[in-house]
């Protein structure tokens, strides 16, 4: 389209990624006053809506930049109010006990669609157009407003405090749980300082030495793969100290990017995108199970907000960065120094004895 190009690809992801970190603490406050369902069935809303009017500009040959800057935005703005949402939502659909399992399918179900979805936008493209694709990322969108709203839930509104008060509240209950800023914090770091530079640099390593964007696509594959092997391992299980072992399968997510600096054939690089993705998975859903079952349900959408912002806010940043330091310092190097800093974080991580014996039996 007029305009359009690598610059103008940035500008898009740019704006959807900005429009989610500055909307998540307004999801999270909308959560715990509204309830989960109602700011999701809103996100989904918007979602639709974004991406149905995207599909229409692109299937009629009409879309311009801005418009897709602009569209982008909504969705981001919707992503931001369904994340904390999605936190929230599930300890009111099942019991204490089924957290872990809940969290493991969801899990599962993610890694599905992130390993089934390229490929099924890749198959649409070429019998149709990218308009297609984002029609029916429209209607999966649709399809879980429909679901949510046949949930059979309610919620008692609390007292209506000012919005300050109630990010202020929420930042209290946040920082007052050591385990938890503190395991906010090497995540957040983690993307910063090992995986955006992971994402940015590796297609380009592919590229040059595993055999281009089919090497670097199975190798993102396979993570996705990974994660749903993590997920089903975690199924019928609740483990004590849940915190040690997240944090633990955490330092899996160096091993693909030490392969690469180590300048590894393909399947070696590939199995170790496999690992990472299990200990991803296992990270990601013992932490949110964690946060589920010891946050007070009136304040887990703004304690599950600041997570999440917390986790996610360097990651721009990192991505911005990779490019001109790898520059300066060599990809190796800068990889090196990644999977330096992850191993060397975990270990701190877990001197802290909130994190190392947190639900010890």
């Amino acid at each position: 389209m007029p305009g359009g190009g690598v610059n103008a690809v940035g500008v898009v992801m740019a704006a959807r990624i900005l429009a989610v970190l500055v909307v998540l603490l307004l999801g999270g406050v909308f959560t715990d006053r509204l309830g989960a369902r109602a700011v999701m069935l809103t996100a989904d809303l918007l979602r639709f809506t974004a991406q149905g009017t995207l599909a229409v500009l692109l299937l009629t040959h009409s879309a311009r930049v801005w418009e897709v800057v602009a569209l982008a935005v909504v969705l981001g703005v919707g992503e931001g109010g369904f994340s904390p949402g999605l936190t929230a939502l599930v300890p009111g659909l099942v019991p204490t006990d089924d957290l872990a399992d809940a969290n493991s399918l969801l899990q599962i179900t993610q890694a599905v669609t992130s390993v089934a979805g390229p490929g099924l936008a890749g198959l649409l493209i070429a019998a149709a157009d990218a308009g297609t694709v984002v029609a029916v990322d429209a209607v999966s969108y649709g399809m879980s407003f429909l679901a949510l709203a046949g949930l059979p839930l309610s919620q008692s509104a609390p007292p209506h405090r000012g919005l300050f008060t109630d990010l202020g509240r929420g930042w209290k209950e946040f920082t007052s749980r050591t385990w938890l800023w503190v395991t906010t914090l090497q995540i957040s770091l983690f993307n910063f300082v090992l995986w955006a530079p992971f994402l940015v640099l590796g297609p380009t390593l592919a590229q040059q030495r595993l055999g281009g964007a089919r090497a670097w696509g199975l190798v993102l594959a396979l993570y996705g793969v990974g994660s749903i092997f993590g997920a089903l391992a975690l199924l019928g299980r609740n483990p004590s100290r849940a915190l040690l072992w997240s944090m633990a399968a955490s330092a899996g997510w160096a091993i693909p990017a030490a392969a690469l600096a180590a300048r590894l054939p393909l399947g070696w690089v590939a199995a170790a995108a496999l690992l990472a993705g299990a200990g991803a998975a296992v990270c990601n859903i013992l932490v949110t199970t964690v946060i589920q079952r010891e946050i007070p349900a009136e304040i887990r959408g703004r304690v599950s907000a600041f997570n999440s912002l917390g986790a996610f806010a360097l990651g721009p940043l990192g991505l911005a960065l990779a490019g001109p330091v790898s520059d300066i310092v060599g990809a190796d190097r800068l990889l090196g120094l990644g999977v330096l800093w992850q191993l060397t974080a975990v270990g701190v991580v877990l001197a802290f004895p909130s994190v190392r014996r947190h639900g010890a039996r």
